[in-house]
């Protein structure tokens, strides 16, 4: 299941350790934290360091990161739908959803303060490089009406912070 989220966010068939290395992750991250997510081959979880920087979430193993540390993956969130919730999912506490339009990602934070920090953070970079809808029209089928996608995406993002 991860190994097709991973493609989809990516592009490809995996996650592409490569992708973004021309973000300065290592300064300024607008957050950065411990959790746990799952291995994208072995379902065990495992405790990573992520960044979230420029609409990307990169993870590493350690948290100490400078200009030679390279990413173990990289999410880019423009790709994603939705973040929330997911302790009912999971039924393990401080856990939280990462969806795009055909899989979900969980992660498990270490506090609900910290849960709810990573679900308002991504929540914003999503609505600020969101690609999953263009700016483009589209025709809103049940009320046979041009409506913009991507602002309705938005209010619907912005409600739920």
């Amino acid at each position: 299941m991860a190994g097709t989220l991973y493609g989809a966010l990516m592009g490809g068939g995996g996650t592409k350790k490569d992708e973004g290395i021309e973000v300065q992750f290592w300064e300024n991250p607008e957050r950065a934290g411990w959790l746990m997510k799952q291995g994208e081959y072995l379902r065990t979880w495992r405790r990573r360091w992520f960044v979230l920087k420029e609409g990307k979430i990169f993870w590493f193993k350690e948290s100490i990161l400078n200009r030679n540390s390279r990413p173990r993956g990289v999410i880019l969130v423009g790709h994603c739908l939705t973040v929330k919730g997911a302790e009912d999912v999971l039924n393990r506490p401080f856990a939280f959803e990462l969806s795009t339009s055909k899989e979900t990602m969980y992660f498990i934070a270490d506090t609900d303060k910290e849960k709810e920090d990573w679900i308002n953070s991504i929540g914003r970079s999503i609505v600020r490089h969101s690609k999953s809808v263009t700016e483009d029209e589209v025709l809103d089928y049940d009320s046979n009406s041009i409506t913009n996608t991507k602002t309705r995406l938005t209010a619907d993002l912005l409600e739920m912070l």
